[in-house]
């Protein structure tokens, strides 16, 4: 059809079918005609060679401006941005607009294609089943994750073996440190059943950030140590080359767009215990192993085996009590009871919680503290520690430096700002302290908490007296005990009856 262009398929077409049929025929099939099929036969060429190269149809607006001021900067500052020398260049030439971007960023780009630096390249490698696994650290704060109402900062260990894809994640409350490391990774090799031959790790250099030279290298070889313990090879990837460890890296997204979407599904973010939480990373993660599970399969089969325990995955560290009631321990007070005080004890450091022991006699568990965003040191104080002291001196409640962490329920602090605005400080302290005294004699924390609730919610100030009778136990309820003791002569009969049988049975015997 005239004024129609012939496409590269028609002129392969025709002489396809020129090999079997006249020209008239084959021009006929191939869509064109007999006068195309001649000028084709004169000229064998593919019609997309033939075609000029499209010229500019507008002026270059930076015509006598990219040579001669953007070039200069592309070879002075290599890693320059696009936009940069967009901005310079509105600065320098307002009259351009805004239109000129994408044309200037185009002709940056193929500038730097032709004469810009060469740049690193990442070299795939193959990876062997059985031989490395890998973990790395990943803020997972941003997932929105609250706890009892309250908004979850943590990080995700993530481990991955670089051959079948096999992932684990474990909730970090801390920062990223060795135990936080050794923790995870021992979680993630118990639940896959065996141990590759090499793991690496990144830099750590969060974790390593404050400590001192001695302490550096320490950490290193626990490090080692523990990699020995599961027979693999330890090494660490260069500071600042994530894609030494990009088996890791890459899946950190997918991992936390996969828990974004669960969360989604679920309907909400909120969590009634951190337990639930881990439970549904847990769950998550398994269900992306699911996918994989030939791949694992195979991978598993080559393992090394574990060794029959684990080993450490806490930091030991000694304190003494003092007499404040407590310790400090990385700038966390913890407090013990009383009767510790003057003592040494001996501390096993996980990441979520505090084992303490006075000797080898295990003592109790306390839930890890950790700095407060301003630099301040936290606390961990239970009101059951200090009562017994705090009954007897309630006014040094007032400026208490961990008081607001004294109480045990958001009531019992709405009840001593509510009295301390009411009656004055001596009042609120005592009748506080003899709320908690109450709470923690009676062992009715939590429903005196509802009553205290009630009664501010009442507009009404909650009278330690009144509540001490609620919460007393009903005399009816006491059953009266008699205790009627018998008489010793009593006790004879208990020791003579075994003799007296003995003797029976040797008579019974002898006859």
């Amino acid at each position: 059809m005239p004024g129609s262009h012939i496409s590269d398929h028609q002129v392969r077409l025709y002489m396809l079918l020129r090999q079997k049929n006249a020209l008239r025929a084959a021009a006929a099939k191939a869509g064109f005609s007999t006068a195309t099929a001649y000028r084709i036969e004169g000229d064998l060429r593919l019609p997309s060679t033939n075609k000029k190269p499209r010229g500019r149809r507008r002026p270059d607006p930076l015509a006598g401006i990219f040579d001669e001021e953007i070039v200069p900067l592309l070879e002075h500052t290599p890693g320059i941005r696009a936009v940069a020398l967009f901005e310079e260049l509105m600065r320098r030439h307002p009259e351009l607009g805004p239109g000129v971007r994408r044309t200037l960023e185009r002709r940056a780009r193929q500038w730097r294609a032709v004469h810009g630096p060469e740049q690193e390249i990442v070299f795939r490698q193959i990876h062997p089943p059985g031989q490395l696994g890998l973990s790395d650290f990943t803020d997972a704060s941003g997932l929105g994750v609250r706890i009892a109402g309250a908004r979850l900062k943590h990080l995700l260990y993530h481990f991955r073996l670089a051959y079948s894809g096999f992932a684990h994640a474990h909730v970090v409350l801390g920062g990223e440190s060795f135990t936080a490391l050794a923790e995870g990774l021992q979680n993630a090799l118990w639940s896959l059943g065996g141990a590759p031959l090499k793991h690496r790790s990144d830099s750590l250099s969060a974790a390593y950030r404050n400590l001192k030279r001695d302490q550096r290298e320490d950490a290193t070889a626990r490090y080692a140590a523990l990699c020995a313990h599961y027979g693999m090879a330890p090494s660490r990837n260069n500071r600042g080359e994530s894609h030494e460890n990009g088996a890791v890296e890459g899946p950190h997204g997918h991992l936390k767009r996969a828990l974004a979407d669960a969360l989604l599904l679920r309907g909400s973010s909120d969590f009634h215990a951190l337990s639930e939480y881990r439970a549904f990373v847990d769950e998550v993660v398994g269900r992306r192993n699911a996918h994989h599970r030939a791949r694992i399969d195979v991978e598993r089969a080559v393992l090394k085996p574990l060794p029959r325990q684990r080993t450490e995955d806490f930091d030991t560290i000694r304190v003494r009590v003092t007499s404040s009631g407590g310790f400090i321990l990385r700038k966390v007070f913890y407090s013990v009871p009383s009767r510790l005080v003057g003592h040494q004890l001996t501390v096993r450091l996980y990441d979520e919680r505090l084992e303490l022991f006075l000797g080898t006699t295990p003592l109790m568990q306390l839930p890890r503290g950790r700095v407060k965003d301003n630099g301040c040191n936290g606390h961990v104080v239970d009101y059951r520690h200090v009562i017994h002291s705090l009954r007897r001196k309630p006014m040094a409640l007032r400026n208490l430096v961990y008081r607001d962490s004294l109480f045990p329920r958001q009531a019992y602090q709405r009840a001593f700002d509510a009295l301390l605005e009411a009656k004055g400080e001596r009042a609120a302290c005592r009748d506080t302290v003899a709320l908690l005294w109450l709470a923690h004699e009676r062992t009715c924390e939590a429903e005196l908490a509802e009553a205290i609730e009630t009664c501010l919610d009442n507009g009404a100030l909650p009278d330690p007296t009144a509540l001490t009778a609620r919460f007393a136990p009903a005399p009816r309820t006491v059953p009266e005990i008699r205790v009627e003791l018998g008489s010793l002569a009593d006790y004879d009969v208990l020791l003579t009856a075994p003799t007296s049988a003995a003797a029976t049975a040797r008579a019974g015997g002898g006859s």
